[in-house]
């Protein structure tokens, strides 16, 4: 009858398990897992004591030969790699599952699949074992079954580990959790609330835009506020290099819109490197572009080409009042002439717009602050634009015609001492100023310095007049030539040893005449009336770079000076210097610092007047109203220097002159011819100086015909009338 299966003391082969110990007996409680070793041999069995999950021991069943547990382990089933929870493998009815029915391996061959216990069942009644199976060794005899094991003491089983409390893991994470995003909380209100300024202050430089608000330059008016010269909107163009993608394409595109070679866009558009090492990402290829001709450039949309707002200075007259107004650089700062001098009062005061942008475009609700640009203000010069014009015109026929190098003609209000004209032979365009030659954009008016010669006369008879040496009636013996020391000044009228009058004297031009009267008069009462006159120093016209001039000091002065210095030799004066003493004597003695600028308009458009010319009695008005009548006979006496100064239906009193160009105190060739005139003579208006530097020509010859032209036009352009009477007879040789 074959073994029953549910026996739960049988084995897989249906024999009931074979065990040392007697039924009743319990096998030791304090060896584990960890602590016992396999044991195996030839058809022994042993027993194990095995942990269950909470750590009891159990055994599978009792075995009819005493109720051992029987176990199977491999070598390394001692070792247990969870010290606390270790792995139990618990099998139903003492099999080992997957195991086939035979005797047992004591090889560790592969056959194995790990560390396999089998626990005996606790049966109710079952007393311990008395001692643990021990663990065979391979080549031992097997222990006799007649031999009891050896009894040991039982030992306590080991306190089961204490399990972790998931409710109290789950507080701690929830507490963590809570903690962590506290404090974000505060550190997220932190940097939105206390630190918000100074963080967006950091990155704000980053975002910060500035874009230059130009202020526009003031312009220049005429007189009558007729533009002489005043700043357009315009634009400029720049390139990008490092956005440019075909240069030379670029190139020809931009050449005919904007009158450049293409071959010099190209250079500037090529990339190269600022000092600092840096690629530039800005080259200038136009300024002062019509807005207009910008709009055409900016719809081609070409790569790295861009464009923005700029200024143009425009000279509507071109070449008119060239050389006073001078011109601007692109940047709009004055470098010659009234825009050099009164750069700081017409340049104003840029503005910025400062703005965030983001993405290319300004942050809505972003910062932003403007400063407002201020305006340059104005200048309203005495210059009448017309009379400029036609004494410009007459004076550049006349130094052609003469071939002058050099000329320069001043047109002067008497009364007021304004300069209502004042030209310069060469000249240039200020529109255009560069190319040019630095000579031709020259003010001959104040850098002319000359010897006037003969004009210097009317200093000498006046000052001589205001001292008493001579009265209008005054005559006496003239030679045709008298000797200053080692230096002889003959006379280019002889008088022949006769009598002459000082009428006579100063339409003949005699310079042994006016040598004696000097003589009379003395050399240091001539230098006080040269220094009154305005001589030695500048004008103050308003031009920068004025010329000063040079008188020679009593200290310098030799024999020949006697002689030189009273008929204009040895004096260094520019046209305009000669121009405002003669004023002073059309102006009934009274000397009137000559001015160029009359106001100055605010960009309110307030006019201020400028500071009052300085003024100062020279001759009284009577002996000037004398001087004037001598001077007269220059215009009407036969044979007389400046006959071809006279203006038909008006009196002319002036004085001709030849002298010489000096350039740092030497002379040049050639002579300077000139003639200073003022015109109606009982009761000036006007005066007119013209100098002539030409190769040969006294100034009755070269600059007379040019007075004549432009004191005509004066006298009409102002609607003056008519002399009332003719002037008086003169007697030369009484």
């Amino acid at each position: 009858m074959p073994p029953r299966s549910d026996d739960p003391r049988r084995d897989a082969t249906g024999s009931r398990r074979g065990s040392s110990r007697e039924p009743g007996e319990r096998s030791a409680s304090g060896r584990g897992a960890g602590e016992r070793g396999a044991e195996s041999g030839i058809g022994g069995i042993s027993d194990a004591r095995a942990y269950t999950p909470r750590g009891r021991t159990i055994r599978e069943g009792a075995s009819p030969a005493g109720g051992r547990a029987e176990q199977r382990r491999t070598p390394r089933s001692s070792r247990s790699q969870d010290p606390f929870r270790p792995a139990l493998q618990v099998l139903d009815g003492g099999r080992v599952a997957g195991r086939q029915p035979g005797p047992a391996r004591r090889d560790g061959g592969a056959g194995r699949s790990g560390v396999v216990r089998t626990v005996t069942a606790r049966i109710p009644g079952d007393e311990p074992a008395a001692a643990p199976p021990r663990r065979r060794v391979a080549g031992r005899e097997p222990r006799r079954p007649d031999r009891p094991p050896a009894r040991r003491a039982p030992r306590k089983p080991p306190r089961p580990p204490r399990l972790a409390d998931p409710n109290r893991r789950l507080r701690l994470g929830t507490a963590l959790a809570m903690a962590m995003f506290v404090a974000i909380g505060i550190r997220l209100v932190v940097l939105q609330t206390v630190d918000t300024p100074a963080y967006a202050d950091g990155g704000r430089a980053d975002r910060l835009r500035t874009v230059q608000l130009p202020a526009p330059r003031g312009a220049i008016y005429d007189r009558d506020d007729a533009a002489l010269a005043h700043s357009v909107e315009a634009r400029y163009v720049y390139a990008d290099p490092t956005q440019v993608t075909d240069i030379p394409a670029t190139a020809r595109t931009l050449s005919p819109l904007l009158g450049i070679p293409a071959s010099e866009l190209a250079n500037r558009m090529q990339p190269r490197k600022r000092i600092n090492g840096v690629d530039s990402r800005f080259e200038y290829l136009a300024r002062g572009v019509d807005i207009a001709r910008a709009r055409e450039i900016v719809a081609l949309d070409l790569p790295g080409i861009y464009t923005q707002r700029d200024e143009r200075r425009e000279v509507p007259g071109g070449d008119l009042a060239a050389n006073l107004i001078g011109f601007t650089s692109d940047d709009m700062a004055g470098l010659e002439g009234l825009e050099a001098r009164y750069d700081d009062l017409l340049h104003g005061e840029d503005g910025e717009r400062v703005f965030e942008i983001g993405l290319g475009a300004p942050i809505p609700g972003g910062y932003s602050r403007t400063t407002p640009a201020k305006p340059g203000s104005s200048l309203g010069l005495t210059i009448d634009r017309d009379l400029q014009y036609v004494t410009q015109r007459i004076l550049s026929e006349q130094a052609k015609a003469v071939q002058a190098s050099t000329a320069a003609a001043i047109v002067l209000d008497a009364r007021t001492g304004e300069v209502l004209s004042q030209a310069s032979h060469p000249t240039y365009n200020a529109a255009k100023p560069l190319p040019s030659e630095p000579t031709d954009r020259e003010d001959a008016a104040t850098s002319f310095v000359v010897d006037p010669g003969s004009v210097h006369k009317a200093i000498t008879f006046g000052a001589a007049l205001q001292e008493g040496v001579i009265t209008s009636d005054t005559s006496f013996p003239v030679a045709n030539a008298i000797r200053k020391g080692d230096t002889w000044f003959p006379d280019t009228h002889f008088a022949n040893g006769r009598r002459m009058s000082v009428a006579g004297m100063m339409a003949y031009s005699s310079n042994v005449g006016t040598i004696q009267i000097a003589d009379k008069l003395g050399p240091e009462r001539l230098l006080d009336y040269q220094r009154r006159f305005g001589l030695g120093k500048p004008t103050g016209v308003g031009m920068p770079g004025e010329a000063s001039g040079r008188l020679l000091p009593l200290s310098e002065w030799s024999d020949s000076s006697r002689g030189s210095v009273p008929i204009g030799h040895s004096v260094d004066a520019t046209p305009l210097q000669m121009a405002a003493a003669y004023a002073a004597i059309a102006n009934d003695g009274t000397y009137i610092q000559p001015h160029l600028v009359k106001e100055v308009i605010g960009p309110d458009g307030k006019r201020t007047a400028t500071e009052a010319p300085t003024t100062r009695q020279v001759l009284s008005p009577d002996n000037a109203a004398a001087l004037r009548t001598m001077m007269e006979a220059v215009t009407t006496v036969e044979n007389a220097t400046g006959l071809a100064a006279a203006v038909p239906g008006y009196r002319i009193a002036g004085k001709t002159g030849t002298g010489y160009r000096l350039v740092d105190g030497k002379k040049q060739p050639g002579d300077v011819g000139s003639f200073i005139g003022m015109a109606p003579a009982e009761n000036p208006r006007y005066v007119i100086a013209v100098f002539v530097h030409s190769p040969s020509g006294g100034g009755g010859k070269v600059a007379a015909p040019a007075f004549r032209d432009m004191m005509t036009f004066t006298l009409r352009h102002f609607k003056v009338p008519p002399s009332a009477e003719p002037a008086p007879k003169f007697t030369v040789f009484p």
